[in-house]
């Protein structure tokens, strides 16, 4: 990841596994369907192959990330603390800015767990080039600064689904 590169600070956007519309539910209740349990623990399987730990974790309150960040957090060898952020509940990019700008600086490694288009919006924003987020998608951005200064100019060091052990 980034040869040559280092970053301050770690942020892993996750857009949420696929949810289930077919059922009965408020948007904010929505449930991830089959594939989108199957999908979850690959996500965390890689991360905790390929990245250092995640000191926090903020969440969407809708239950479909909160469910995809349940099943990343199973497979990390040492999960971290979740904190569970109303803004995240939003599909604007820019509205995820002033969560990241007020981490604490001591946290290297952060991972936001929310929804679309606000993910691509965020990433592509911060890396200065476009980032499509589908559904179970990781983007691993590495930061200059604290956190309150992030702004473009970011470094994409990791981006995409991991790969499936089961067909969808």
């Amino acid at each position: 990841m980034g040869r040559g590169y280092r970053a301050e600070h770690t942020l892993v956007l996750i857009r949420h596994a696929k949810s289930d519309w077919s059922a009965n539910a408020s948007d904010l209740q929505r449930p991830l369907n089959n594939r989108g349990q199957r999908q979850a623990p690959e996500s965390g399987r890689w991360l905790a192959e390929h990245l250092q730990p995640i000191d926090l974790a903020v969440v969407s309150p809708a239950q479909r990330a909160r469910s995809t960040w349940d099943l990343v957090a199973a497979q990390l060898p040492d999960p971290p603390p979740t904190s569970v952020d109303e803004r995240v509940y939003t599909f604007d990019g820019q509205a995820l800015l002033p969560i990241i700008h007020g981490l604490a600086d001591e946290l290297d490694t952060v991972a936001l767990v929310g929804h679309n288009p606000a993910m691509e919006e965020l990433a592509s924003h911060l890396t200065g080039s476009w980032v499509s987020m589908p559904t179970s998608c990781l983007a691993v951005i590495g930061l200059q600064g604290a956190w309150s200064e992030a702004r473009p100019g970011a470094m994409l060091l990791a981006h995409g689904r991991p790969p499936q052990s089961a067909p969808d």
